[in-house]
């Protein structure tokens, strides 16, 4: 029996997926405590009902708590599971609309790039406040953050808090499916995420990097019983044009294939917009698509339709296998895990947070070493974890320096004048959210 909190619950994107990955486990957990909370009460007493109903229809024993005041939630808790923003679809419109008015050409502006500044600006601020309050009550907790960007936020937890702080994303999955598709295995995209599980027993791929800029550097094949890396570049060669063309390029200049996908390795690399369409995130079918996800559950919860597209499911997200694995002793192999280098990725600062594969256990979670990647590959990632080192030390402190030193390192932005000129803006349009940056008052 544990005790999990659960911050930002309200999230349906988020939200969704732990409850299901709760009552796909609850037989693991049975006994446990799990408190949802959020800012908003409405979607949080949404998500508290829906959970309640899937502990029921799934016959696991938890017990659901929700919490409006942060402290109450996490007073007690092992395990505590964030994903939190703030106003995140204006803010994130902002971000890729600001550099692009100063001639900017980036990829969707969240993680890397000049959005991603003003996006680690916020997320730093807001998640330090959140584990400063895990601190005070809950300070031997695991802390399983998905809050992006992820690295940023995990570096910045890392140097002001002593908690113990795993990144969780679950961006490999497109490496299997990229293989899957090479291979012939699956026709498209989504037949590939309908077979995600089988494809995880079929293949063993191992990439490693910074989370959203991960490199694969083996693909073993179980069935075979082989590696089978080179056979997988000599046939996405051959793949159309139109697939991952900007991953391809990377492969051919580098050597290894980008296990996340083109959306996000373009974030951090200046010719993405060659080959990736300046189009941004989709603002509007993201948050029409949260609506009918509301609407769904409040049917749900009057009895309307059934649960059980809920049951029997799981996400696709490890923060739940691996509490489990914690708790059973499991020493559980996990294909990304987000944890400070220590030396497991050669020629990357010890202090970097970097995105390998790992184990779990009782004892802990800890990242497996690596062999060492091509230079060229270590190059581009160096240079990301000083981006990196420049934007949390600015979110951190309020440095204003900092933040100019962020924008002129990355290779996205082309212009000293372009930098000054979208730090400005940024730092005006997001003011209610980064108190850190208020002009300071002679004593």
């Amino acid at each position: 029996m544990t005790k999990i909190t659960l911050v930002g619950a309200g999230s349906v994107s988020f939200g969704v997926g732990m409850l299901m990955d709760l009552a796909a486990y609850g037989e693991e957990l049975a006994g446990s405590t799990v408190v949802l909370t959020d800012v908003d009460p409405t979607s949080l007493d949404l998500m508290l009902q829906t959970g309640r109903i899937l502990n029921r229809q799934a016959k696991t024993d938890l017990r659901y708590e929700g919490a409006t005041d942060l402290e109450a939630a996490l007073d007690g808790a092992e395990f505590v599971i964030t994903s939190v923003a703030v106003d995140r679809l204006p803010t994130w419109q902002r971000d890729w609309d600001i550099p692009r008015k100063y001639g900017v050409k980036h990829v969707l502006g969240e993680n890397g790039g000049p959005g991603g500044l003003g996006h680690t600006l916020r997320s730093v601020r807001l998640m330090v406040e959140v584990a400063q309050q895990i601190e005070k009550v809950a300070p031997n907790a695991w802390v399983l953050n998905f809050t992006n960007p992820l690295t940023r936020v995990c570096l910045g937890l890392e140097r002001a808090t002593k908690l113990k702080v795993v990144g969780m994303c679950h961006g490999i999955g497109n490496a299997y499916r990229s293989a899957a598709m090479t291979f012939g295995l699956v026709k498209n995209v989504d037949d590939a995420r309908a077979q995600m599980e089988r494809l995880a027993h079929r293949f063993d791929i191992k990439a490693a990097g910074l989370n959203h800029f991960t490199f694969v550097y083996s693909i073993y094949d179980n069935e075979r019983g082989e590696e089978v890396y080179p056979e997988f570049i000599e046939r996405i060669a051959q793949m159309p044009p139109d697939f991952q063309p900007l991953s391809r390029r990377m492969l051919d200049a580098f050597g290894l294939f980008p296990a996340i996908g083109d959306g996000h390795i373009g974030e951090y690399v200046s010719y993405a917009w060659e080959t990736s369409a300046m189009k941004g995130y989709d603002f509007a079918g993201y948050a029409e698509r949260g609506r009918k996800e509301k609407e769904h559950l409040r049917q749900i919860i009057a009895g309307q339709v059934g649960v059980d597209e809920y049951l029997n499911r799981k996400s696709g997200e490890r923060a739940i296998p691996i509490i489990t694995a914690i708790l059973g002793n499991k020493n559980q192999y996990e294909d990304a895990l987000n944890l400070p280098n220590r030396g497991c990725i050669p020629g990357l600062p010890d202090w970097a947070i970097v995105e390998l594969p790992g184990s779990v256990s009782a004892s802990g979670i800890r990242g497996q070493s690596v062999p060492t990647l091509p230079p060229g590959v270590t190059a581009m990632l160096a240079q990301q974890i000083a981006i990196q080192d420049r934007a949390v030390e600015a979110a951190l402190t309020g440095d204003r320096q900092a933040a100019l030193q962020a924008l002129l390192l990355d290779p996205v932005v082309w212009s000293y004048d372009a930098a000054v000129q979208i730090l400005d803006e940024l730092l005006t349009v997001h003011a209610p959210y980064l108190p850190q940056f208020a002009p300071r008052v002679p004593a």
